[in-house]
């Protein structure tokens, strides 16, 4: 399973030749957790806009409140 990782800093780590087994999936779970919290907090702002907002990014109320309630490992 291949992931992408948006941090610099991450991927300058996860690219070094001699990284050990045990710092490559700190990295790995470091960027994952990264990740779930850019979600979290996109759902929760997702959740504060209006519905002419809502219609501009093209979502219902009914889609928005509906990806709000989703986990943020999802």
């Amino acid at each position: 399973m291949t992931r992408t990782m948006h941090n610099p800093a991450l991927l300058l780590l996860n690219d070094s030749p001699r990284l050990p087994l045990i710092a490559a999936l700190a990295v790995r779970f470091a960027a994952a957790v990264t990740q779930w919290e850019r979600r979290r907090r996109s759902r929760i702002n997702l959740g504060y806009l209006d519905d002419r907002l809502l219609e501009d990014v093209g979502l219902t109320r009914h889609q928005a409140h509906r990806e709000v309630k989703r986990y943020f490992w999802n």
